[in-house]
């Protein structure tokens, strides 16, 4: 098999056995994770099983929260380079996010489990107050594939400098829909997303025909 092909048939199967209910909040999902490791806590295959297509919204909402700190310089533009993969994983269909082996077969003790599960259960509530399962046809299928190719956009944006927090707001209402299923939540991020790259667009022509105006002028009194 050519290179290529090796790699395209790495990127677009999926060997996981466990599917976990999409009804259940991400929360729970935490809670019972902590909850069936046992003493040597769980494998990332096990992990990343659980979560199955939760996985990608998790981590790449993990990956944005440092870029929402407005004017940042430097985060964004290493961070935007999983972010960028992770969402081209599920642009061409991938169940859960695609690790080397050697990461999947490395394990989280319990205790980082049980303080996971901790943390959630008192900081994140928000999810559970905010967002439910609804629009599901936004948030799964062809339309996870396009919240996909709005979080390329945002991301393609999050690496300008000095332009990282409204396409990091997105990114997390895009990721946080695809944790929960909530379609509402991946139209509102992929509004969010559109707009700035209209506006930065926008801007960007504005600049350049300033700047060629510019220039005609001054060739014009300098002629």
């Amino acid at each position: 098999m050519a290179p290529a092909q090796h790699w395209s048939a790495v990127l677009s199967s999926s060997d996981d056995q466990i599917r976990d209910d999409p009804n259940r909040s991400f929360i729970a999902v935490v809670n019972r994770l902590a909850a069936e490791s046992g003493p040597d806590g769980l494998s990332i295959r096990e992990v990343r099983d659980h979560m199955d297509e939760r996985a990608f919204g998790l981590l790449i909402l993990i990956l944005t929260i440092p870029c929402l700190v407005p004017a940042l310089y430097g985060v964004p533009q290493v961070l935007g380079i999983p972010i960028l993969l992770l969402a081209c994983q599920i642009l061409i269909g991938r169940k859960e996010p695609w690790l080397p082996e050697g990461v999947l077969r490395r394990r989280v003790p319990k205790a980082w489990l049980d303080r996971m599960a901790d943390f959630a259960t008192k900081r994140m509530g928000w999810f559970e107050r905010l967002s439910r399962p609804r629009l599901h046809w936004l948030a799964a299928g062809p339309g996870e594939r396009l919240a996909a190719l709005f979080m390329i956009l945002a991301t393609l944006t999050i690496v300008l400098p000095m332009t990282n927090t409204v396409p990091s707001v997105a990114l997390a209402l895009l990721s946080v829909g695809l944790i929960q299923r909530d379609g509402a939540f991946v139209a509102l991020g992929s509004a969010v997303a559109a707009a700035w790259a209209g506006l930065l667009i926008g801007v960007g022509l504005a600049f350049y025909l300033g700047a060629t105006w510019a220039v005609q002028l001054v060739e014009r009194f300098t002629a």
